[in-house]
């Protein structure tokens, strides 16, 4: 798997949003949709608060390919999906600690429905 170079790491992680445009089968790019995005050593995790049912989350998880933008940095990147849940709970603490002072709109992206659709974010090369 590739790894993210360190300022690129740093730039996304701080951003507050991130812009997700999930690759469709034929190859084009889905419209870009704003999420949270959070950093856990040197991975970065999304989730999408509608669960399984987000129309970017079906996309990325059917194809695992596409472009993010975030704190002035442009990559395309690839979706694993994440399944252990140690690395679910250090992903809802990353959440809560950047955006708990969000009071009411944090809780669902640390809820089961968000925590089932954590994808680790990868640059392609």
């Amino acid at each position: 798997m590739n790894t993210w170079k360190t300022e690129t790491l740093k730039r996304i992680a701080a951003a507050e949003e991130l812009r997700i445009a999930p690759r469709r089968d034929d190859g084009s790019l889905r419209e870009p949709t704003t999420i949270w995005v959070v950093r856990d050593g040197d991975e970065l995790y999304v989730r999408s608060w509608r669960g399984t049912g987000g129309t970017w989350w079906k996309t990325a998880q059917a194809t695992h390919a596409g472009h993010i933008a975030a704190g002035g940095v442009e990559a395309d990147v690839t979706f694993a999906p994440v399944g252990d849940p140690a690395i679910n709970d250090r992903v809802d603490a990353a959440y809560q600690a950047k955006y708990g002072h969000y009071s009411g709109y944090v809780e669902p992206m640390v809820g089961e429905q968000a925590r089932a659709t954590t994808l680790r974010l990868a640059p392609r090369s």
